[in-house]
């Protein structure tokens, strides 16, 4: 006869960057129930909108989190270009699409690593870790940042990139592309690797739907869902397809990431052939007023940005909903019926991003 019982897993855990708190429900070795608990790092950023007028504010979204800042400062300024009716140039739609898939390549990059790691394979997270070096080496060149970047703000960008410099990321991205698959073929056909991936973590489509999943935990279990494709940036002009699997397993999260990957190299590649000349800023007068939603594909799924504006230089409320709140419900449902040693893995197969979920 089995035996339950409840055994807590984190807030602090070797697998867990940030902490999360879940009591695992046991029988013997198998996950019954998952019951997660949030809000060990509060940090109240939302409540500053009040101390910080909307122009500051960019630098407060940016800081939501290290690994997303500049989509979040690009959805902050988003929102509020589109509530005051600013139209910013086409070149500076560009220049946030190129850096925005930039984040992409260098978050898939790091969760890659970090998957790797869960797993204790440490000379696939080392050279993980090193590819993605390239990119955040791209940054600081392009930025002045590695970790912030603070090059978003309302009417365009702060900072252009000459055309030189945007082909001698693509040059880069060319050189790298060669050993990314290199070192992907490793996550995707390594046999100790898919035998902790394959048939793990199953979610069905139907549960994605009804558990209000986003991004690549959602459109490996065949949801055809992108919100680059609503047509923000400058993203009208170029060419893709949410990429996808329909089987729903860990493995399939994995292949859609690291497709991923590709798929913004390739974007990269068309925003620089497509990229006009002109200038990246344009004035801006007046004050927010009403209300405005905006939604971006951040690396980990769909965020949503909401600002309220009285006509003065405070908002009223900001309001962020981010990817990894809205996937925690799915992480549950997959951990019914694992064993308990694949709850690390499967809490890393939907990106965890906690100091974005508790801003």
């Amino acid at each position: 006869m089995s035996t339950r019982s409840i055994v807590p897993f984190g807030p602090q855990h070797p697998v867990l960057p940030e902490p999360i708190h879940l009591d695992l429900v046991l029988e013997d070795e198998r996950v019954v129930e998952a019951i997660p608990s949030i809000g060990f790092i509060h940090r109240g950023l939302e409540k500053l909108v009040e101390k910080k007028d909307f122009v500051e504010y960019v630098y407060v979204a940016e800081r939501v989190c290290g690994i997303c800042s500049f989509m979040h400062g690009m959805g902050y300024c988003e929102a509020v270009e589109h509530n005051m009716g600013i139209e910013i140039p086409e070149r500076a739609k560009f220049l946030r699409t190129i850096w925005s898939e930039m984040s992409r390549i260098h978050s898939h990059m790091m969760w890659l690593g970090l998957l790797a790691d869960g797993f204790g394979f440490e000379s696939l997270f080392m050279e993980a870790w090193r590819m993605r070096e390239k990119i955040l080496d791209m940054f600081e060149y392009s930025t002045g940042g590695r970790v912030i970047f603070s090059v978003n703000k309302i009417g365009g960008q702060r900072k252009d990139m000459d055309n030189d410099m945007i082909a001698d990321f693509v040059r880069i991205l060319d050189g790298m592309e060669n050993d990314i698959r290199t070192l992907t073929n490793t996550f995707l056909n390594d046999y100790a690797v898919k035998s902790r991936l394959e048939g793990v973590g199953f979610l069905t489509r139907q549960q994605a739907l009804d558990l209000g999943t986003v991004g690549p935990f959602m459109r490996a279990s065949g949801i055809a869902l992108d919100t680059r494709k609503t047509g923000y940036a400058a993203y009208p002009h170029l060419e893709f397809e949410p990429i996808i699997s329909t089987v729903g397993d860990s493995y399939a999260r994995t292949d859609v990431r690291i497709r991923e990957i590709f798929q913004s190299i390739d974007l990269i590649r068309q925003a620089a052939a497509k990229i006009p000349a002109g200038d990246v800023l344009v004035p801006v007068k007046g004050n927010p007023n009403g209300e405005y939603l905006m939604r971006v594909e951040q690396p980990r799924g769909e965020a949503i940005y909401y600002i309220k504006g009285n006509g003065t230089k405070n908002l009223d409320r900001f309001r962020l909903r981010t990817p990894t709140f809205a996937n925690i419900p799915g992480l549950a449902e997959t951990l019914k019926g694992c064993q308990l040693a694949d709850v690390p893995i499967l809490i890393l197969t939907i990106d965890p991003c906690i100091s974005c979920t508790e801003r």
